[in-house]
């Protein structure tokens, strides 16, 4: 399959969901937040979450969302798009960060299931639909009930992929059946959200991945995802295996912005691993299983 080929979906394949980057004393970092998005883009990437999960977004204030995004338009132009994380449990506040986000330049937003409400699939898909309608942006929705609390229904998720708008499924509930129930009933681009579940995804139908974990092995993720949709199902299946330790250490210890954070200043690529509260970052004994994990995968730092 041609480069070309693999790359023609809206929102590409390979998509980290990027740190937001900080000073010492906390405030955002608009440089390194360039030059980190550059970078990532320059390694494979096709597409970057602004203001997700992995962003921090619940500490981030709406100012600083709207000029991270504008910062990373500039920095990225027209090599990779720009995915804005424009849903929060709010809907009329997610409204307002969907249209801030298309003043930015953004090239699409991130629909989160609205988290602690616990609403029912009728307030997801009504919530999610006013979003979409807010702004001429494409959307990829997120559904991850570990977080939100709820999961979206495949039959919400079929209803939703209706909206000339809804283009994208991060799927981050691990639940095999749901997804090939989505895939089956709809044309809708799906990814995982689950960095480990990369390859059963694909094998299933998934375009590719929303990753924290391709952070810090990126060449790595772009190699299985080619793979993968070349249908080279066991060169993808030894980089999955290659993979897993790094998947280890940056998603299973700790939360995987601290621990994304921590990987990237020791490559380098981040000048520090500061992350705001509620976030801490890792203590000496989460750093040592991390080290380890990431030595397994020959990574190993001084």
């Amino acid at each position: 399959m041609a480069d070309s080929d693999i790359r023609s979906y809206t929102f590409g394949t390979l998509v980290t969901a990027m740190v937001t980057p900080f000073t010492t004393d906390g405030e955002v970092d608009y440089k390194q937040s360039a030059e980190l998005a550059s970078k990532l883009v320059d390694d494979g990437n096709d597409a970057l979450v602004i203001s997700g999960t992995t962003g921090e977004t619940s500490t981030l204030e709406d100012d600083e969302k709207e000029k991270l995004f504008r910062v990373i338009v500039e920095a990225v132009g027209d090599r990779a798009k720009v995915i804005a994380g424009t849903g929060t449990n709010h809907t009329s506040h997610s409204i307002e960060m969907a249209k801030r986000a298309a003043k930015a330049g953004a090239h699409g937003q991130l629909i989160v299931t609205p988290y602690y409400n616990k609403p029912s699939q009728a307030g997801i898909q009504a919530h999610i639909e006013a979003v979409a309608d807010a702004a001429d942006l494409p959307v990829m929705v997120y559904d991850i009930p570990g977080r939100a609390g709820v999961p979206i229904l495949p039959e919400t998720m079929i209803r939703l992929a209706d909206h000339p708008r809804i283009v994208a499924l991060k799927d981050a509930k691990a639940d095999f059946a749901a997804l090939t129930q989505v895939l089956a009933n709809t044309d809708i681009d799906v990814y995982s959200g689950d960095d480990g579940l990369t390859l059963p995804w694909m094998a299933a139908g998934a375009v590719g991945l929303v990753s924290v974990s391709a952070h810090v092995a990126t060449r790595q993720f772009r190699a299985l995802i080619d793979a993968a949709l070349a249908g080279d199902f066991a060169t993808a299946r030894t980089l999955h295996f290659e993979l897993d330790p790094v998947v280890r250490a940056v998603m299973t210890h700790i939360q995987g912005a601290v621990a994304a954070k921590q990987v990237l200043k020791w490559q380098g690529v981040l000048p520090n691993s500061v992350v705001r509260l509620p976030l801490v970052e890792p203590d000496e004994a989460e750093i040592v299983i991390i080290r380890e994990d990431l030595a397994e995968a020959g990574m190993v730092f001084s």
